[in-house]
Protein backbone atom coordinates (compact mmCIF):
# COMPACT_ATOMS: atom_id res chain seq x y z
CA UNK A 1 0.00 0.00 0.00
CA UNK A 2 1.41 3.37 -1.08
CA UNK A 3 1.86 5.48 2.07
CA UNK A 4 1.48 8.72 0.16
CA UNK A 5 -1.96 7.64 -1.00
CA UNK A 6 -3.06 6.11 2.29
CA UNK A 7 -5.11 7.69 5.06
CA UNK A 8 -4.47 6.09 8.44
CA UNK A 9 -7.74 6.03 10.38
CA UNK A 10 -7.48 6.63 14.12
CA UNK A 11 -10.89 8.15 14.80
CA UNK A 12 -9.51 11.61 15.49
CA UNK A 13 -8.26 13.54 12.47
CA UNK A 14 -10.14 12.48 9.34
CA UNK A 15 -10.87 15.51 7.14
CA UNK A 16 -13.49 16.31 4.53
CA UNK A 17 -10.76 16.20 1.88
CA UNK A 18 -9.79 12.71 3.08
CA UNK A 19 -13.38 11.47 2.94
CA UNK A 20 -13.80 12.73 -0.62
CA UNK A 21 -10.40 11.43 -1.78
CA UNK A 22 -11.08 7.95 -0.41
CA UNK A 23 -14.63 7.98 -1.74
CA UNK A 24 -13.55 8.74 -5.32
CA UNK A 25 -10.66 6.26 -5.15
CA UNK A 26 -7.69 8.61 -4.97
CA UNK A 27 -6.67 7.22 -1.58
CA UNK A 28 -6.94 4.01 0.42
CA UNK A 29 -7.25 3.42 4.16
CA UNK A 30 -5.12 1.80 6.84
CA UNK A 31 -5.93 1.26 10.50
CA UNK A 32 -3.89 2.88 13.26
CA UNK A 33 -2.33 0.22 15.57
CA UNK A 34 -2.96 2.27 18.72
CA UNK A 35 -6.59 2.72 17.73
CA UNK A 36 -6.91 -1.03 17.27
CA UNK A 37 -5.63 -1.56 20.80
CA UNK A 38 -8.35 0.75 22.07
CA UNK A 39 -10.89 -1.26 20.12
CA UNK A 40 -9.63 -4.52 21.61
CA UNK A 41 -9.97 -3.09 25.11
CA UNK A 42 -13.48 -1.88 24.35
CA UNK A 43 -14.53 -5.29 22.99
CA UNK A 44 -12.99 -7.15 25.91
CA UNK A 45 -14.85 -4.99 28.44
CA UNK A 46 -18.14 -5.47 26.54
CA UNK A 47 -17.64 -9.24 26.50
CA UNK A 48 -17.04 -9.20 30.25
CA UNK A 49 -20.21 -7.20 30.84
CA UNK A 50 -22.26 -9.58 28.69
CA UNK A 51 -20.81 -12.56 30.54
CA UNK A 52 -21.77 -10.84 33.82
CA UNK A 53 -25.40 -10.71 32.62
CA UNK A 54 -25.54 -6.91 32.42
CA UNK A 55 -28.57 -5.61 30.52
CA UNK A 56 -27.19 -3.60 27.59
CA UNK A 57 -29.38 -1.93 25.00
CA UNK A 58 -29.10 -3.48 21.55
CA UNK A 59 -26.85 -6.24 22.83
CA UNK A 60 -29.23 -8.36 24.87
CA UNK A 61 -32.32 -6.17 24.53
CA UNK A 62 -34.51 -5.45 21.55
CA UNK A 63 -34.65 -2.01 19.97
CA UNK A 64 -36.51 1.26 20.25
CA UNK A 65 -39.68 1.06 22.35
CA UNK A 66 -39.16 -2.71 22.59
CA UNK A 67 -36.00 -2.19 24.64
CA UNK A 68 -37.66 -3.81 27.68
CA UNK A 69 -37.72 -7.14 25.82
CA UNK A 70 -34.64 -9.03 27.00
CA UNK A 71 -33.03 -11.41 24.52
CA UNK A 72 -31.60 -14.79 25.42
CA UNK A 73 -27.83 -15.10 24.97
CA UNK A 74 -28.36 -17.80 22.35
CA UNK A 75 -30.18 -15.30 20.13
CA UNK A 76 -28.10 -12.15 20.47
CA UNK A 77 -26.28 -12.65 17.16
CA UNK A 78 -29.53 -13.40 15.34
CA UNK A 79 -30.86 -10.16 16.81
CA UNK A 80 -28.23 -8.16 14.88
CA UNK A 81 -29.07 -9.73 11.53
CA UNK A 82 -32.79 -9.29 12.11
CA UNK A 83 -32.19 -5.60 12.83
CA UNK A 84 -30.34 -5.16 9.54
CA UNK A 85 -32.86 -6.99 7.38
CA UNK A 86 -35.86 -5.23 8.86
CA UNK A 87 -34.33 -1.76 8.58
CA UNK A 88 -32.95 -2.20 5.05
CA UNK A 89 -36.15 -0.53 3.89
CA UNK A 90 -35.02 2.41 1.79
CA UNK A 91 -36.34 3.49 -1.58
CA UNK A 92 -35.40 5.97 -4.26
CA UNK A 93 -32.34 6.40 -6.40
CA UNK A 94 -29.21 4.84 -4.90
CA UNK A 95 -26.39 6.98 -3.58
CA UNK A 96 -23.50 7.25 -6.01
CA UNK A 97 -20.97 4.48 -5.45
CA UNK A 98 -18.30 6.98 -4.36
CA UNK A 99 -20.64 8.41 -1.74
CA UNK A 100 -21.50 4.90 -0.54
CA UNK A 101 -17.79 4.21 -0.05
CA UNK A 102 -17.46 7.53 1.79
CA UNK A 103 -20.30 6.46 4.11
CA UNK A 104 -18.28 3.33 4.89
CA UNK A 105 -15.15 5.41 5.54
CA UNK A 106 -16.95 7.66 8.01
CA UNK A 107 -18.51 4.67 9.78
CA UNK A 108 -15.15 2.89 10.02
CA UNK A 109 -13.50 5.99 11.46
CA UNK A 110 -16.23 6.19 14.11
CA UNK A 111 -15.78 2.54 15.07
CA UNK A 112 -11.98 2.89 15.18
CA UNK A 113 -12.28 5.45 17.97
CA UNK A 114 -12.74 2.46 20.25
CA UNK A 115 -16.02 3.28 21.97
CA UNK A 116 -18.34 0.93 20.07
CA UNK A 117 -17.18 -2.49 21.27
CA UNK A 118 -16.87 -4.15 17.87
CA UNK A 119 -14.33 -6.82 16.93
CA UNK A 120 -11.17 -6.12 14.96
CA UNK A 121 -12.50 -8.50 12.29
CA UNK A 122 -15.30 -6.07 11.48
CA UNK A 123 -12.90 -3.13 11.19
CA UNK A 124 -10.59 -5.09 8.90
CA UNK A 125 -13.52 -6.24 6.77
CA UNK A 126 -14.65 -2.64 6.28
CA UNK A 127 -11.08 -1.64 5.41
CA UNK A 128 -10.95 -4.41 2.81
CA UNK A 129 -14.25 -3.35 1.25
CA UNK A 130 -13.16 0.28 1.01
CA UNK A 131 -9.82 -0.54 -0.56
CA UNK A 132 -11.45 -3.00 -2.98
CA UNK A 133 -14.01 -0.29 -3.81
CA UNK A 134 -16.97 -2.48 -2.94
CA UNK A 135 -19.86 -0.07 -2.52
CA UNK A 136 -23.12 -0.93 -0.84
CA UNK A 137 -26.37 -0.26 -2.68
CA UNK A 138 -27.92 2.46 -0.50
CA UNK A 139 -31.28 4.00 -1.55
CA UNK A 140 -31.37 7.74 -0.88
CA UNK A 141 -34.69 7.92 1.01
CA UNK A 142 -35.42 6.67 4.51
CA UNK A 143 -33.45 8.34 7.28
CA UNK A 144 -35.00 10.65 9.87
CA UNK A 145 -31.49 11.31 11.19
CA UNK A 146 -32.19 10.70 14.84
CA UNK A 147 -31.27 7.16 15.81
CA UNK A 148 -28.72 7.78 13.18
CA UNK A 149 -29.12 6.85 9.54
CA UNK A 150 -30.73 3.54 10.37
CA UNK A 151 -32.07 2.71 6.93
CA UNK A 152 -29.02 3.89 4.99
CA UNK A 153 -26.63 2.08 7.30
CA UNK A 154 -28.77 -1.07 7.31
CA UNK A 155 -28.25 -1.22 3.54
CA UNK A 156 -24.53 -0.70 4.13
CA UNK A 157 -24.60 -3.54 6.67
CA UNK A 158 -26.24 -5.87 4.14
CA UNK A 159 -23.13 -5.55 1.97
CA UNK A 160 -20.96 -6.54 4.93
CA UNK A 161 -22.95 -9.70 5.65
CA UNK A 162 -23.18 -10.61 1.96
CA UNK A 163 -26.85 -9.95 1.34
CA UNK A 164 -28.64 -7.73 -1.15
CA UNK A 165 -26.81 -5.89 -3.94
CA UNK A 166 -23.66 -3.84 -4.18
CA UNK A 167 -21.55 -2.01 -6.72
CA UNK A 168 -18.27 -3.49 -7.83
CA UNK A 169 -16.20 -2.41 -10.84
CA UNK A 170 -18.93 0.07 -11.71
CA UNK A 171 -21.70 -2.52 -11.96
CA UNK A 172 -24.59 -3.39 -9.66
CA UNK A 173 -24.21 -7.05 -8.71
CA UNK A 174 -25.49 -9.40 -6.07
CA UNK A 175 -23.38 -9.36 -2.93
CA UNK A 176 -23.13 -13.14 -3.04
CA UNK A 177 -21.61 -13.15 -6.54
CA UNK A 178 -19.03 -10.46 -5.69
CA UNK A 179 -17.82 -12.28 -2.58
CA UNK A 180 -17.54 -15.47 -4.58
CA UNK A 181 -15.63 -13.68 -7.34
CA UNK A 182 -13.16 -12.21 -4.82
CA UNK A 183 -12.78 -15.46 -2.92
CA UNK A 184 -13.78 -14.01 0.41
CA UNK A 185 -16.59 -14.86 2.80
CA UNK A 186 -19.03 -12.23 4.05
CA UNK A 187 -18.66 -11.32 7.71
CA UNK A 188 -20.81 -12.99 10.34
CA UNK A 189 -21.67 -10.30 12.84
CA UNK A 190 -21.33 -10.79 16.58
CA UNK A 191 -23.38 -9.10 19.30
CA UNK A 192 -23.48 -5.28 19.27
CA UNK A 193 -22.04 -5.10 15.76
CA UNK A 194 -25.28 -4.61 13.82
CA UNK A 195 -26.38 -1.70 15.97
CA UNK A 196 -22.83 -0.30 16.03
CA UNK A 197 -22.87 -0.19 12.23
CA UNK A 198 -26.33 1.33 12.01
CA UNK A 199 -26.72 3.64 14.99
CA UNK A 200 -24.93 6.73 13.71
CA UNK A 201 -24.75 9.72 11.40
CA UNK A 202 -22.36 8.39 8.76
CA UNK A 203 -24.62 8.73 5.71
CA UNK A 204 -25.59 12.34 6.36
CA UNK A 205 -21.98 13.16 7.24
CA UNK A 206 -20.56 11.62 4.07
CA UNK A 207 -23.11 13.50 1.97
CA UNK A 208 -22.26 16.68 3.87
CA UNK A 209 -18.56 16.16 3.18
CA UNK A 210 -19.15 16.03 -0.57
CA UNK A 211 -21.50 19.02 -0.43
CA UNK A 212 -18.89 21.08 1.41
CA UNK A 213 -16.08 19.97 -0.87
CA UNK A 214 -18.07 21.41 -3.77
CA UNK A 215 -19.15 24.49 -1.81
CA UNK A 216 -15.56 25.50 -1.11
CA UNK A 217 -14.84 25.44 -4.85
CA UNK A 218 -17.99 27.43 -5.51
CA UNK A 219 -16.95 30.26 -3.18
CA UNK A 220 -13.54 30.45 -4.87
CA UNK A 221 -15.02 30.54 -8.36
CA UNK A 222 -17.51 33.16 -7.17
CA UNK A 223 -14.61 35.40 -6.14
CA UNK A 224 -13.22 35.01 -9.66
CA UNK A 225 -16.54 35.88 -11.30
CA UNK A 226 -16.90 38.83 -8.95
CA UNK A 227 -13.49 40.12 -10.00
CA UNK A 228 -14.25 39.53 -13.69
CA UNK A 229 -17.50 41.50 -13.39
CA UNK A 230 -15.69 44.42 -11.80
CA UNK A 231 -13.20 44.52 -14.66
CA UNK A 232 -15.69 43.93 -17.47
CA UNK A 233 -17.82 46.86 -16.33
CA UNK A 234 -14.92 49.11 -15.29
CA UNK A 235 -16.08 49.02 -11.69
CA UNK A 236 -14.98 51.55 -9.10
CA UNK A 237 -12.10 50.63 -6.85
CA UNK A 238 -13.22 51.98 -3.49
CA UNK A 239 -16.00 49.38 -3.02
CA UNK A 240 -13.14 46.95 -2.36
CA UNK A 241 -10.91 49.29 -0.34
CA UNK A 242 -9.43 47.50 2.66
CA UNK A 243 -10.34 50.33 5.05
CA UNK A 244 -14.00 50.12 3.99
CA UNK A 245 -14.17 46.48 5.06
CA UNK A 246 -12.12 46.90 8.23
CA UNK A 247 -14.82 49.19 9.63
CA UNK A 248 -17.35 46.37 9.14
CA UNK A 249 -14.98 43.53 9.99
CA UNK A 250 -16.97 40.37 9.33
CA UNK A 251 -14.26 37.81 8.73
CA UNK A 252 -15.81 36.53 5.49
CA UNK A 253 -16.27 40.05 4.14
CA UNK A 254 -12.66 41.03 4.81
CA UNK A 255 -11.41 37.83 3.22
CA UNK A 256 -13.61 38.04 0.11
CA UNK A 257 -12.73 41.71 -0.48
CA UNK A 258 -9.04 40.92 -0.04
CA UNK A 259 -9.22 38.02 -2.48
CA UNK A 260 -10.93 40.10 -5.15
CA UNK A 261 -8.43 42.98 -4.66
CA UNK A 262 -5.58 40.53 -5.10
CA UNK A 263 -7.15 39.10 -8.24
CA UNK A 264 -7.57 42.47 -10.01
CA UNK A 265 -4.33 44.05 -8.72
CA UNK A 266 -2.55 45.79 -11.60
CA UNK A 267 -5.71 46.04 -13.70
CA UNK A 268 -6.13 48.75 -16.28
CA UNK A 269 -9.89 48.27 -16.26
CA UNK A 270 -10.75 49.51 -12.78
CA UNK A 271 -12.20 53.01 -12.39
CA UNK A 272 -10.35 54.96 -9.71
CA UNK A 273 -12.51 57.14 -7.48
CA UNK A 274 -9.82 59.80 -7.30
CA UNK A 275 -9.91 60.29 -11.08
CA UNK A 276 -13.72 60.39 -11.40
CA UNK A 277 -14.39 63.82 -9.97
CA UNK A 278 -12.70 65.84 -12.72
CA UNK A 279 -14.10 63.57 -15.46
CA UNK A 280 -17.63 64.12 -14.17
CA UNK A 281 -17.14 67.88 -13.81
CA UNK A 282 -16.00 68.04 -17.44
CA UNK A 283 -19.50 66.88 -18.44
CA UNK A 284 -21.22 69.70 -16.57
CA UNK A 285 -23.87 71.80 -18.27
CA UNK A 286 -25.74 74.94 -17.30
CA UNK A 287 -28.67 74.61 -14.93
CA UNK A 288 -29.27 73.35 -11.41
CA UNK A 289 -28.78 69.67 -12.38
CA UNK A 290 -26.72 67.88 -15.00
CA UNK A 291 -26.53 64.15 -15.73
CA UNK A 292 -23.21 62.34 -16.09
CA UNK A 293 -22.60 59.25 -18.21
CA UNK A 294 -20.07 58.04 -15.63
CA UNK A 295 -21.32 55.63 -12.94
CA UNK A 296 -20.87 57.16 -9.50
CA UNK A 297 -21.53 53.76 -7.92
CA UNK A 298 -21.83 50.27 -9.38
CA UNK A 299 -24.89 48.04 -9.04
CA UNK A 300 -25.02 45.81 -5.97
CA UNK A 301 -24.19 42.59 -7.83
CA UNK A 302 -20.81 44.17 -8.64
CA UNK A 303 -20.25 46.53 -5.71
CA UNK A 304 -21.57 44.39 -2.84
CA UNK A 305 -19.89 41.09 -3.70
CA UNK A 306 -17.88 41.00 -0.42
CA UNK A 307 -20.93 41.79 1.70
CA UNK A 308 -23.14 39.23 -0.09
CA UNK A 309 -20.58 36.43 -0.12
CA UNK A 310 -19.34 37.08 3.45
CA UNK A 311 -22.05 35.01 5.17
CA UNK A 312 -21.71 32.38 2.46
CA UNK A 313 -18.01 31.94 3.20
CA UNK A 314 -18.65 31.99 6.95
CA UNK A 315 -21.45 29.42 6.66
CA UNK A 316 -19.20 27.09 4.68
CA UNK A 317 -16.40 27.46 7.24
CA UNK A 318 -18.78 26.79 10.14
CA UNK A 319 -20.26 23.76 8.40
CA UNK A 320 -16.79 22.35 7.71
CA UNK A 321 -15.98 22.67 11.41
CA UNK A 322 -19.17 20.89 12.49
CA UNK A 323 -18.90 18.13 9.89
CA UNK A 324 -15.27 17.36 10.73
CA UNK A 325 -16.19 17.11 14.42
CA UNK A 326 -18.97 14.69 13.48
CA UNK A 327 -16.66 12.67 11.20
CA UNK A 328 -14.34 12.13 14.17
CA UNK A 329 -17.04 11.48 16.79
CA UNK A 330 -18.49 8.41 18.45
CA UNK A 331 -22.06 8.74 17.24
CA UNK A 332 -23.18 5.35 18.51
CA UNK A 333 -25.40 4.02 21.29
CA UNK A 334 -24.52 2.67 23.74
CA UNK A 335 -21.00 4.05 24.13
CA UNK A 336 -18.40 1.84 25.77
CA UNK A 337 -15.57 3.42 27.77
CA UNK A 338 -13.47 0.58 29.18
CA UNK A 339 -10.99 2.85 30.96
CA UNK A 340 -13.80 4.07 33.21
CA UNK A 341 -15.70 0.76 33.27
CA UNK A 342 -18.72 2.49 31.72
CA UNK A 343 -21.36 1.52 29.22
CA UNK A 344 -23.36 4.69 28.63
CA UNK A 345 -26.78 4.85 27.02
CA UNK A 346 -27.54 8.17 25.34
CA UNK A 347 -28.23 9.93 22.06
CA UNK A 348 -24.95 10.56 20.25
CA UNK A 349 -26.58 9.15 17.12
CA UNK A 350 -28.71 12.29 16.79
CA UNK A 351 -27.99 14.32 13.65
CA UNK A 352 -29.27 17.76 14.64
CA UNK A 353 -25.87 19.42 14.24
CA UNK A 354 -25.47 18.11 10.70
CA UNK A 355 -29.07 18.93 9.81
CA UNK A 356 -28.69 22.47 11.05
CA UNK A 357 -25.49 23.31 9.17
CA UNK A 358 -26.74 21.61 5.99
CA UNK A 359 -29.86 23.77 6.05
CA UNK A 360 -27.59 26.76 6.63
CA UNK A 361 -25.45 25.67 3.69
CA UNK A 362 -28.52 25.57 1.44
CA UNK A 363 -29.33 29.17 2.39
CA UNK A 364 -25.72 30.16 1.73
CA UNK A 365 -25.56 28.46 -1.66
CA UNK A 366 -28.89 29.98 -2.69
CA UNK A 367 -27.44 33.41 -1.85
CA UNK A 368 -24.36 32.69 -3.96
CA UNK A 369 -26.66 31.73 -6.85
CA UNK A 370 -28.68 34.92 -6.51
CA UNK A 371 -25.72 37.21 -7.14
CA UNK A 372 -24.34 35.02 -9.92
CA UNK A 373 -27.64 34.92 -11.79
CA UNK A 374 -28.07 38.71 -11.50
CA UNK A 375 -24.61 39.36 -12.92
CA UNK A 376 -25.33 37.04 -15.83
CA UNK A 377 -28.55 38.94 -16.45
CA UNK A 378 -26.61 42.23 -16.47
CA UNK A 379 -24.27 40.89 -19.17
CA UNK A 380 -27.19 39.90 -21.42
CA UNK A 381 -29.71 42.75 -21.06
CA UNK A 382 -28.87 45.51 -23.53
CA UNK A 383 -30.44 48.03 -21.14
CA UNK A 384 -28.03 47.07 -18.36
CA UNK A 385 -24.85 45.73 -19.96
CA UNK A 386 -23.11 49.08 -20.56
CA UNK A 387 -22.45 48.67 -24.26
CA UNK A 388 -21.89 44.94 -24.59
CA UNK A 389 -23.75 43.25 -27.47
CA UNK A 390 -27.32 42.19 -26.71
CA UNK A 391 -27.27 38.64 -25.27
CA UNK A 392 -23.51 38.76 -25.95
CA UNK A 393 -24.26 37.97 -29.60
CA UNK A 394 -21.19 38.21 -31.90
CA UNK A 395 -23.17 37.72 -35.12
CA UNK A 396 -26.33 39.15 -36.64
CA UNK A 397 -28.79 40.18 -33.94
CA UNK A 398 -32.06 38.32 -34.32
CA UNK A 399 -30.62 35.66 -36.60
CA UNK A 400 -28.37 34.38 -33.83
CA UNK A 401 -29.44 34.12 -30.20
CA UNK A 402 -26.17 34.18 -28.26
CA UNK A 403 -26.72 33.50 -24.55
CA UNK A 404 -30.51 34.02 -24.66
CA UNK A 405 -31.47 30.38 -24.17
CA UNK A 406 -28.75 29.55 -21.69
CA UNK A 407 -29.99 32.19 -19.25
CA UNK A 408 -33.05 30.04 -18.56
CA UNK A 409 -30.75 27.45 -17.02
CA UNK A 410 -29.44 29.97 -14.49
CA UNK A 411 -32.84 31.47 -13.73
CA UNK A 412 -34.70 28.19 -13.25
CA UNK A 413 -31.92 26.61 -11.22
CA UNK A 414 -31.63 29.66 -9.00
CA UNK A 415 -35.37 29.36 -8.33
CA UNK A 416 -34.95 25.67 -7.50
CA UNK A 417 -32.15 26.44 -5.06
CA UNK A 418 -34.31 29.04 -3.33
CA UNK A 419 -36.84 26.29 -2.72
CA UNK A 420 -34.11 23.97 -1.43
CA UNK A 421 -33.10 26.72 1.03
CA UNK A 422 -36.25 26.04 3.05
CA UNK A 423 -35.13 24.28 6.25
CA UNK A 424 -35.94 20.66 6.94
CA UNK A 425 -34.10 20.25 10.26
CA UNK A 426 -37.02 22.01 11.96
CA UNK A 427 -39.49 19.46 10.55
CA UNK A 428 -39.31 16.89 13.32
CA UNK A 429 -42.00 14.20 13.07
CA UNK A 430 -42.40 11.75 15.93
CA UNK A 431 -42.10 8.09 14.93
CA UNK A 432 -40.95 4.69 16.23
CA UNK A 433 -44.02 4.50 18.48
CA UNK A 434 -43.05 7.98 19.73
CA UNK A 435 -39.73 6.71 21.06
CA UNK A 436 -38.03 8.88 18.45
CA UNK A 437 -40.16 11.90 19.29
CA UNK A 438 -37.61 14.57 18.27
CA UNK A 439 -35.71 13.82 15.06
CA UNK A 440 -33.22 15.83 13.01
CA UNK A 441 -33.98 15.05 9.35
CA UNK A 442 -30.24 15.57 8.97
CA UNK A 443 -29.88 13.22 6.03
CA UNK A 444 -32.68 14.93 4.13
CA UNK A 445 -30.90 18.24 4.81
CA UNK A 446 -27.58 16.80 3.59
CA UNK A 447 -29.17 15.37 0.45
CA UNK A 448 -30.76 18.78 -0.15
CA UNK A 449 -27.40 20.53 0.31
CA UNK A 450 -25.67 18.11 -2.05
CA UNK A 451 -28.31 18.88 -4.70
CA UNK A 452 -28.07 22.62 -4.06
CA UNK A 453 -24.30 22.59 -4.55
CA UNK A 454 -24.66 20.58 -7.76
CA UNK A 455 -27.24 23.07 -9.04
CA UNK A 456 -25.02 26.02 -8.15
CA UNK A 457 -22.25 24.57 -10.30
CA UNK A 458 -24.60 24.89 -13.31
CA UNK A 459 -25.21 28.57 -12.55
CA UNK A 460 -21.58 29.48 -11.93
CA UNK A 461 -20.47 27.59 -15.05
CA UNK A 462 -22.80 29.72 -17.16
CA UNK A 463 -21.51 32.90 -15.50
CA UNK A 464 -17.91 31.95 -16.30
CA UNK A 465 -18.87 31.38 -19.94
CA UNK A 466 -20.60 34.78 -19.96
CA UNK A 467 -17.46 36.34 -18.47
CA UNK A 468 -15.29 34.86 -21.20
CA UNK A 469 -17.75 35.86 -23.91
CA UNK A 470 -17.85 39.43 -22.56
CA UNK A 471 -14.05 39.54 -22.38
CA UNK A 472 -13.91 38.45 -26.01
CA UNK A 473 -15.44 41.85 -26.81
CA UNK A 474 -13.48 44.10 -24.43
CA UNK A 475 -11.05 44.60 -21.55
CA UNK A 476 -9.22 41.25 -21.72
CA UNK A 477 -5.93 42.94 -22.59
CA UNK A 478 -5.94 45.07 -19.42
CA UNK A 479 -6.96 42.45 -16.84
CA UNK A 480 -5.22 42.37 -13.47
CA UNK A 481 -2.44 40.00 -12.54
CA UNK A 482 -4.69 37.32 -11.06
CA UNK A 483 -7.70 37.72 -13.34
CA UNK A 484 -5.36 37.84 -16.32
CA UNK A 485 -3.71 34.54 -15.47
CA UNK A 486 -7.08 32.88 -14.84
CA UNK A 487 -8.42 34.27 -18.12
CA UNK A 488 -5.44 32.88 -20.01
CA UNK A 489 -5.96 29.44 -18.47
CA UNK A 490 -9.69 29.37 -19.16
CA UNK A 491 -9.46 30.96 -22.59
CA UNK A 492 -7.37 28.04 -23.84
CA UNK A 493 -10.53 25.96 -23.54
CA UNK A 494 -12.94 28.64 -24.78
CA UNK A 495 -14.05 29.85 -28.15
CA UNK A 496 -16.57 32.63 -28.63
CA UNK A 497 -20.10 31.26 -28.84
CA UNK A 498 -21.47 32.07 -32.29
CA UNK A 499 -24.44 29.67 -32.63
CA UNK A 500 -22.42 27.20 -34.71
CA UNK A 501 -22.51 24.54 -31.96
CA UNK A 502 -24.84 23.28 -29.25
CA UNK A 503 -24.54 25.38 -26.10
CA UNK A 504 -24.96 22.33 -23.86
CA UNK A 505 -21.61 21.01 -25.02
CA UNK A 506 -19.80 24.14 -23.82
CA UNK A 507 -21.57 23.92 -20.46
CA UNK A 508 -20.61 20.28 -19.92
CA UNK A 509 -16.98 20.90 -20.85
CA UNK A 510 -16.58 23.96 -18.62
CA UNK A 511 -18.45 22.49 -15.67
CA UNK A 512 -15.98 19.62 -15.66
CA UNK A 513 -13.03 21.99 -16.07
CA UNK A 514 -14.14 24.19 -13.17
CA UNK A 515 -15.23 21.58 -10.66
CA UNK A 516 -13.51 18.29 -11.52
CA UNK A 517 -10.02 19.73 -11.45
CA UNK A 518 -7.81 21.55 -8.96
CA UNK A 519 -7.99 24.75 -11.00
CA UNK A 520 -9.54 26.89 -8.25
CA UNK A 521 -8.48 25.05 -5.11
CA UNK A 522 -6.03 27.83 -4.21
CA UNK A 523 -6.56 31.25 -5.78
CA UNK A 524 -3.37 32.71 -4.31
CA UNK A 525 -1.30 30.88 -6.93
CA UNK A 526 -2.67 33.30 -9.50
CA UNK A 527 -1.43 36.47 -7.82
CA UNK A 528 1.71 35.29 -5.99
Amino acid sequence: MNKANTVVLNGNDLTIDDVVAIGVGDKQVALDPEALERCRASRKFLEEEVAAKRIIYGVNTSFGPMCNKIIDDEQIETLQVNLIRSHAAGLGEPLKDYISIAVMVVRLNTLVKGFSGVRIELLEHLQWMINQRIAAYIPECGSVGASGDLIHLAHLSLAIIGEGNLYYEGELQSAESVYKKLGRAPLRLSFKEGIALMNGTSAMTALAAFALFGARKLINVSCVTGAFALEIFGGIDDAFDEDLHLVKPHLGQVEIAGTIRNLYRGSGNITLRDEMHELIRQQSAEGPVFETSINVQDVYSVRCTPQVLAPVAEAIAQAVKVVEIEVNSSNDNPIIIPQKKKIIHGGNFHGQSIGFVMDMLCVAISTLCNISERRTNKYLDKNLNEGLPEFLIPGTLGLTMGFMGSQYLATSTTAENRQLANPVSTNSISNNASNQDVVSMGTVAARKAFKSVSNAKHIITLEILADLQALSFRNADKLGRGTGRIFQTLNKNFSQYDNSRIFHEDLVRFRKLLFSSQLFDDLSVYWD
